[in-house]
């Protein structure tokens, strides 16, 4: 048998709340595991990502990074992504600026202190949410458990690393109150790359702010993520998609429902460029026994 270290981590923690945040475990030299083997650790440990960093094959990057859930694997992932160049900045002295290579492609993180940010994989591509159903986007409201009026405007799936449905609803008390389906989110906000039916919902608190909730059917369960780096990007891409003009910034709030209050800051530059940030407070870490 053999060890491999591992570190845990909070990214997108509120600062001075010591359980804030979304738990990420990082294994620094993953290099000797297979695919099955990056898979069973992922499902043994039970967050809702694990990284596994590997020798880069790009020269531009710093460390290759491979995502897995406790049942598949990622191309690109928010929260992994600055936990994992968190990780990969120690290892490099602290550097502060980190390219991680992905399956999503090569992503570029900045680090100040404990503050990280990345730029979106790729800029966003949308495409309309559509239904053949005759009672339209009632069904989405449905599975959303929202009244159809709080839909405030027509839903898009955006990707900039990774697809999602995003959804604007029109007050925080429409985002607070949702309670979905699973089954329901599987039949009517099925991404056409994943087996998961999903939704991010948001609506704007004022003066830049924004409530958000991403859940996602998985197994037959709903599961809710406390704060999803990927699905902000994704808020970015909504908004351009939208019009909103850049340069803009928000802070978006997530994680309250599951009891993990987190905090990610979303910025899009002039040029249209989309970052996500926010703290990453490492909190622990250990082995795990391994076959050899």
């Amino acid at each position: 048998m053999s060890e491999l270290g591992y570190r845990l981590l909070n990214v997108f923690a509120i600062d001075g709340e010591r359980w804030s945040g979304n738990p990420l475990a990082v294994f620094p030299d993953g290099a000797s595991l297979d695919d099955e083997a990056m898979l069973a650790i992922a499902r043994e440990l039970n967050l809702s990502e694990t990284t596994f960093v590997l020798p880069k094959r790009d020269p531009a990057a710093t460390a290759r990074v491979r995502i897995f859930t406790p049942s598949y694997e990622m191309p690109f992932a928010g929260h992994p992504t600055l936990g994992t160049a968190y990780v990969v900045s120690e290892l490099a002295h602290g550097a502060r600026q980190i390219v991680l290579e992905m399956k999503a492609g090569l992503v570029r993180v900045t680090r100040d202190g404990a503050r990280l940010e990345l730029a979106a994989a790729k800029a966003p591509v949308t495409r309309p949410w559509t239904t053949t159903d005759p009672d339209g986007a009632a069904v989405l409201a449905r599975a959303m458990g929202v009244a159809p009026a709080a839909i405030a405007s027509p839903p898009l799936w955006v990707d900039t690393g990774v697809e999602q449905l995003v959804v604007r609803l029109e007050a925080v008390e429409d985002v607070r109150a949702m309670r979905a389906d699973p089954s329901l989110l599987l039949a009517h906000a099925r991404s056409e790359r994943t087996d998961e039916g999903m939704v991010y919902v948001f609506a704007d608190e004022g003066d830049g702010r924004v409530e958000a909730r991403f859940v996602f059917s998985q197994l037959g369960s709903l599961v809710e993520d406390p704060a999803t780096g990927s699905a902000c990007a994704n808020l970015g891409g909504y908004l351009l998609a939208t019009g909103a003009a850049a340069p803009f910034d928000r802070r978006v709030h997530q994680g309250a429902a599951v009891d993990r209050p987190s905090a990610l800051g979303l910025r899009v530059d002039a040029r249209g460029t989309i970052h996500v940030g926010g703290l990453v407070s490492a909190v622990g870490g250990g082995t795990l026994r391994v076959s050899s």
